[in-house]
């Protein structure tokens, strides 16, 4: 086989935990990909050959990292078996050789895995008894090759593995603890929480319940530079025809030379600690393996003994730990005195630094009595799990009654813990109030977010409209009872009325989940109850009722601040524009033109109430019921300002096909970029959690992330609930 020239650019696949591929993501593009693109438990992404190396050198998040090798049909077991039989094989494997099969994914015809692997083995052995007259051997334990096969629907993809086998087995764990955290999920847990940016500003880490020692030493080799897979005993491309040893040997002596110099720095204090010893003395064991025995130091002790080490004065160190789930140590309720137990340590001890708990059992998580900020939605093999984030500082222990005292007080008919709760979320209401009152004085502010699922038991978003209030519940996730979700969402209805000061009536309440397509456009109720509220200059209308939003997105009023005082005599494009609320704004501000496409007649017809409320007419207020790209592909107008909110993702009836924001906004934003001006603007927002702007754009446009700056104090809890791009084309010179 010909090798593979050093600067060809091929297609590879890199597998993942899912929940964790938006972080994949990036650190394949630090590595060098290009064309990334997420899917469900993996990234696609191009690049030379070099690129594959440092991926399965460097890569903590990757599960694999595969070198496609073709598509087929597969729609039955004898169509995935002629398709295999029609690659050369020749070229990927010498008949001399071992190899395995990992396939996964199934069909209405191929429901197995084993099946189809077997399927597939059969195919690429009588191929070269077709060829060559001779039989390779199927190795099952440590073959030459590997190759993976990836089942969906009718289509397989056949691809070869890079690193031969999963690249979160890293080569340093000698043995592990009774539940251990895979690798590359313990590097994505210690993303997730910062780790990078705060040892970085010198900060320290302590896991409290550190078995043999995974987080610990994932941390150490992030901050050390070691690469992941530095220790690994080999890789699958070593014995692979194609393989380039020159250009391998050179990257890793690249990465050797890293790290030695790295294990020479100062780095940050990392501490672990464990009642069990034999995991303690695994511990030590694996961090000698990396040659990291002194930066990590671990030893034995229970968790009500842990104290801060006296020497750590730093003001800022992360507390991260994978604390026992009932799937694996003990039983239940024994322990919620333990998460309560590790609350109370981190509050006492560890007071205004960081935490970061992974657990499969949010009832669990609830016990430790500490508020969590953030929470990522992840799985630890199968199970799906969650990391909560918390600040330590100011964040107060709650009251949390034992098992049995809340089971006597359920069974004596009492509703104490109803009133308690009612209480508590009345007082952070008023405490939510009190906080933003002197800003909404200043600013002339009578819409804005009150309270946005501040303590997790109580997922609810209260927005304020004047003189009534707005209640969104979130949906409760599957794993949380019905019926203590009801007993809360209870609590926050009996609390409201006091705590504000308003009538019952006065309150209108959702639930809130997902929706798709065009579902957000239909009714939830039929009232027809309008009602004017004022932003800024403006006047605007809002309905509670009938629909899952108000017709007013309340995060984005820094963004129509900034319009506004930009747009006096300039014409406005606004797409994807909702009710209009920004169209508004620039008409009364004095625009020269606007022009809003959307593809509702619902909401369309809102913006045209909204514009006769302000007294404006459409001769200068144009008005497009339109599919945004579809539009903009026909469109030869020219703005000076451009507004583009597209959803995240919408398949609606009126559109031939589906819309992603993270997969389309690229193509997007080039149609919406050739109608706009030398010297204008385009601002480029949306919600998509865990959205990545195509790193093309930023090279082909001059690109500012301007979401800090439209972030209003009402919304910085959730810093996160959009993002926000500046865009203007590049000066020729």
């Amino acid at each position: 086989m010909a090798q593979l020239s050093a600067t060809a650019q091929r297609e590879w696949f890199a597998t993942c935990p899912k929940g964790i591929e938006g972080l994949l993501a990036h650190e394949l593009q630090t590595l060098g990909a290009s064309s990334v693109r997420e899917t469900v438990a993996g990234v696609y992404f191009d690049g030379p050959l070099a690129l594959g190396y440092r991926a399965c050198l460097w890569s903590r998040l990757a599960n694999r990292v595969l070198l496609p090798v073709a598509t087929i049909e597969a729609a039955t077991a004898d169509q995935l078996y002629s398709g295999l039989r029609q690659i050369n094989w020749g070229e990927w494997l010498d008949v001399k050789q071992t190899f395995a099969i990992d396939f996964t994914g199934d069909n209405r015809e191929i429901r197995n895995t084993q099946f189809g692997a077997q399927r597939s083995k059969d195919a690429i052995v009588d191929w070269f008894q077709d060829q060559q007259a001779q039989r390779p051997s199927v190795a099952r334990k440590d073959p030459d090759l590997r190759f993976n096969i990836r089942l969906s629907r009718d289509r397989a993809m056949v691809a070869f593995d890079m690193a031969g086998g999963s690249l979160h087995r890293r080569g340093y764990r000698s043995q592990a603890g009774a539940a251990p955290l895979k690798e590359n999920l313990a590097a994505a847990l210690l993303l997730r929480a910062d780790w990078p940016g705060m040892a970085a500003r010198g900060g320290a880490l302590i896991d409290p319940m550190c078995g043999s020692g995974t987080l610990l030493l994932e941390a150490a080799m992030m901050v050390a530079d070691i690469a992941p897979a530095l220790s690994r005993g080999r890789f699958g491309f070593e014995n692979w025809q194609g393989h380039n040893r020159q250009q391998w040997q050179a990257i890793l002596a690249d990465a050797r030379s890293r790290a030695e110099h790295g294990r020479a720095r100062q780095l940050p204090e990392m501490r672990g600690y464990d009642a069990d010893p034999r995991v303690i003395r695994r511990a030590q064991e694996n961090s000698a393996a990396l040659g990291l025995e002194k930066a990590v130091r671990v030893s034995c002790k229970p968790l009500g003994e842990l104290q801060k080490p006296t020497h750590i004065a730093l003001p800022e160190g992360l507390v991260i730990c994978n604390p026992p789930y009932g799937e694996r140590l003990g039983e239940k309720d024994s322990l919620r005195y333990l998460y309560r137990e590790l609350g109370e340590v981190m509050k006492r001890e560890f007071d205004h630094w960081q935490a970061a708990i992974f657990t499969s059992d949010l009832d669990l998580a609830r016990a430790i009595g500490l508020r969590s900020h953030k929470q990522y939605k992840l799985y630890n093999g199968a199970i799906p799990s969650t990391l909560l984030l918390f600040d330590l500082h100011n964040n107060r222990l709650k009251d949390s009654p034992s098992p049995t005292a809340s089971a006597s007080a359920a069974a004596s008919g009492t509703a104490t813990e109803l009133s308690d709760g009612a209480q508590m979320f009345a007082n952070r209401i008023r405490k939510n109030r009190k906080r933003l009152s002197s800003w909404l004085r200043r600013e002339q502010i009578e819409c804005y977010r009150l309270y946005d699922a501040d303590m997790p038991e109580y997922a609810v978003a209260v927005d304020i409209y004047g003189e009534q209030v707005h209640v969104a519940e979130y949906q409760a996730p599957k794993d949380v009872d019905p019926a203590a979700a009801q007993r809360r969402m209870e609590e926050v209805m009996a609390a409201l009325p006091q705590a504000l000061g308003l009538p019952r009536e006065a309150i209108a309440y959702k639930l809130r989940q997902r929706q798709r397509g065009n579902e957000q456009y239909q009714r939830q109720a039929s009232t027809g109850e309008m009602f004017s509220v004022r932003e800024g200059a403006v006047k605007l209308l809002v309905n509670l009722q009938d629909y899952l939003d108000t017709g007013l997105f309340l995060d984005h009023r820094p963004l129509r601040r900034r319009i506004a005082a930009e747009v006096k005599a300039k014409d406005f494009l606004n797409l994807f524009c909702y009710t209009g609320s920004a169209t508004v704004h620039a008409a009364v501000a004095g625009a020269r033109s606007t022009t809003s496409v959307d593809l509702s007649n619902t909401y369309l017809a809102w913006l045209r109430s909204n514009l006769a409320h302000n007294g404006q007419g459409e001769n200068s207020n144009h008005i497009v019921r339109a599919n945004c790209m579809e539009w903009l592909s026909h469109c030869d107008q020219r703005f000076d300002l451009i507004m583009l909110d597209p959803p995240s993702f919408s398949n609606s009836k009126a559109m031939d096909d589906s819309f992603d924001v993270q997969r389309d906004h690229a193509d997007l934003l080039r149609a919406a970029m050739a109608c706009l001006r030398p010297g204008g603007q385009l601002y480029f927002s949306n919600n998509r959690r865990g959205f990545h702007l195509d790193p093309e754009l930023q090279e082909a446009f001059d690109c500012e992330d301007i979401t800090r700056q439209t972030i209003d104090p009402d919304f910085q809890r959730n810093p996160k609930i959009h993002v926000c791009y500046r865009f203007r084309h590049r000066s020729k010179s």
